[in-house]
Parts: C-alpha cells; structure tokens; sequence
C-alpha cells in the first residue's frame, strides 16, 4: 500500500481519544485530535517511506498531531546510514523551508538533530547561527537542539559551535529557548567535559543558575 499524507492521518484519526489523551503540553491554537504519543511514532514509523510531497502535504494539515507525524516521518526518513546526501539535504530543506508549520516543542526535539543537526554535522553550520537570531522562540530552539547531534557520537567541532551557540542563547527569555540549553550543556558535558567545564568558567554567574546545573549533571566529578 501506498504510504499517503491522508492514510496516515486516517490511522491517527483512528487512533484518536481525545478524553484520554488531551495532549494538554500543546499550547498552540490548532485543533488537538487526542492520540497517544506512543501510537503516534509507530504510526509515524510505519509511513517512514512516505514521499517527500506527501510529508510536505502533513505539514499542511491544521490538526497539531497530523503536523507532528509529518516530523516524525523526516527523523525516521534521515536514519538510515546509507540513506544518499541528496536525499539528506531535501529533508533539511523541508524543515527549513516549512518550519511555518512548528508551533510545539515537540516538533522541533523530534526532528531536529537528526534532520538539520546530522545534515550539517560536516558543513558550515552558519545555518544554526542564522536560526538563533530569528524572533522565533521555535527557530532559536531549532538553533539549539540541532547541536544535540555532535554529542553522538562526539564531534568536536559541533560541540565548539554548540558551546558558542549556547553562549547566545543561555538567557533567552523564552524557556522554549533557554531550557534546551541546559539540555545541550548537559550532553556535551558527558562527552567533552574539559570542554564543558571551560565554558562555564568563563560564563560564570551569567548562565542562569538552571542552566549551570543541567550543564554539570553529567561532568565527571
């Protein structure tokens, strides 16, 4: 069977029980179907062969859930180690392109690091630079969860532009913003704790005291 933008949604719509799964963490001002998490990644997992227009025709659906399986099908997409850089580059591109249709957090932690992290992990990463100036609390989020793929495995360059990336964004306003920092710090810490410790010394009391803990929680001791 073809895998389709309306068979998927069909499947969620199926699945959907909104009394017990309100979904209530989605603060956006679309309609919420009630579809467990769970169920939705498998859906989201067995529509991994989707064309690119047809995911492209998720991010157009209104419904949070419908937008959310769309981003969950481009990680899925961009696993596969042999997958082609061609086919690498038209899903960053997607998100990029489309990230009109993120208006949770969730979208962005599904998607980014495997999609625009993993792409840019050997390339310039200008790009991340370029998303942590935007107004948008969701692209500067984007910004800093992309990092996330240079901790694994290891990447020493990735992690030097996480560290000045965080060091942008530590006192964001926005805790869309601010908390993946602690997130970032907090797993670069365990790869490149020398690293990590460096920059919190030289950040002091600047870094939010939540952000300095996170970023200690996995620094040897």
């Amino acid at each position: 069977m073809t895998s389709t933008a309306r068979s998927l949604r069909d499947e969620l719509r199926a699945a959907a029980d909104p009394a017990a799964f309100p979904n209530r963490h989605y603060r956006g001002g679309a309609d919420v179907l009630g579809v467990r998490m769970g169920t939705l990644f498998e859906i989201a997992k067995r529509h991994r062969d989707m064309s690119l227009g047809e995911v492209g025709r998720l991010l157009d659906e209104p419904a949070y859930e419908v937008r959310l399986s769309g981003f969950c099908v481009l990680d899925w997409q961009v696993r596969p180690p042999r997958l082609s850089e061609e086919a690498r580059e038209e899903r960053f591109r997607l998100y990029l392109d489309r990230h009109d249709a993120i208006d949770s957090w969730d979208m962005v932690d599904r998607a980014a690091p495997r999609v625009v992290g993993g792409f840019l992990r050997d390339r310039s990463r200008d790009p991340l630079f370029e998303l942590a100036a935007s107004p948008d609390p969701l692209r500067r989020r984007t910004a800093m969860t992309a990092p996330l793929a240079y901790t694994r495995p290891a990447h020493p360059a990735g992690i030097a532009d996480l560290l000045r990336l965080a060091a942008l964004l530590a006192q964001d306003p926005d805790p869309l913003v601010s908390k993946p920092v602690g997130t970032a710090l907090k797993h670069a810490g365990g790869v490149a704790p020398e690293e990590v410790r460096t920059f919190l010394a030289r950040q002091g009391e600047s870094l939010p005291a939540p952000v300095r803990r996170q970023a200690r929680a996995k620094l040897p001791d």
